[in-house]
């Protein structure tokens, strides 16, 4: 039959063991980056964001095709999470004014302090963690991380931040108008350890930039779309970014490129040196 068709018998034989077209090749390797990018997101993305990865990679392919390879493959977006539902606003009347005005430029250590929380995904549920910044060098100077968002995940995080810096004067201590902010826990901490409270005025994140920065950070350079199989996972990858990364070596524009801990240091030193 070879020899009536006119086909050699090896190219028969190679023929059988991959039969596949070109296109057909190189769109099973097409799916195959389609798949490392959606298990990198943690399962969670569509064909519009494997498209926008794929292409930020410099692969060249339309947005329809990433669809139909995606549907035929059965690969989709799972929403085992929902999106977080937010957290309600304290009471006004218990709120307090904006002191610090979005004046994020300081010119000692410990004369003011920014404090914000976050959630991490992972599938054993969210992650909630909080951090203190020190605005003169945007050290994280206090941090806690806990899996329920109640008052004591952000005073902990504040008393971390008392008990490592010492303050001997009183600390102007900026967050937003949370809930865990207006409490009477929260603001009898602040009472009892020499703070002042600041807070942004309701809707306006961009009175606490500077926290908000943060997180955007670490989520960016470290978090990225991944979902954490366990709280405890996630706890590590935290820790690690901000006391082994972000404040010992991450370089700062504010600091004139220097990080966190080293431009405190380099302040400190000159102190002494006077």
């Amino acid at each position: 039959m070879c020899h009536l068709l006119e086909v050699h018998r090896s190219g028969f034989y190679a023929w059988l063991k991959q039969p596949e077209s070109r296109r057909q090749q190189e769109d099973k390797k097409l799916v195959g980056q389609i798949k490392q990018f959606w298990l990198e997101s943690g399962c969670a993305y569509g064909y519009r964001n494997i498209h926008r990865d794929l292409k930020e990679s410099g692969i060249s392919v339309g947005k329809h095709k990433v669809y139909r390879l995606m549907k035929q493959e059965n690969i989709q977006s799972k929403r085992g999470y929902k999106r977080h539902k937010g957290f309600k606003s304290g009471l006004e009347a218990q709120a307090a004014p904006n002191k610090l005005a979005r004046q994020f430029s300081v010119d000692k250590p410990n004369s003011v302090w920014v404090t914000d929380f976050t959630y991490i995904r992972t599938h054993e549920g969210w992650l909630y963690v909080t951090v203190v910044i020190d605005l003169f060098s945007r050290q994280v100077i206090g941090w806690s991380m806990k899996s329920s968002p109640k008052s004591d995940l952000v005073i902990d995080a504040l008393l971390m931040a008392v008990w490592r810096r010492q303050p001997k004067t009183r600390v102007l201590v900026h967050s937003d108008q949370g809930v865990q902010y207006t409490c009477s826990d929260w603001r009898k901490f602040l009472a009892d350890n020499n703070l002042e409270a600041s807070m942004s005025r309701r809707g306006n994140c961009h009175d606490n930039a500077v926290a908000e920065s943060f997180f955007s950070l670490m989520k960016t350079e470290r978090i990225k779309r991944k979902i954490f199989d366990t709280r405890e996972e996630a706890r590590r990858e935290i820790f690690d970014y901000i006391e082994l990364f972000y404040n010992p070596r991450r370089r700062h524009s504010n600091n004139n490129g220097l990080a966190p801990a080293v431009y405190e240091k380099q302040y400190n030193e000159k102190l002494l040196s006077v």
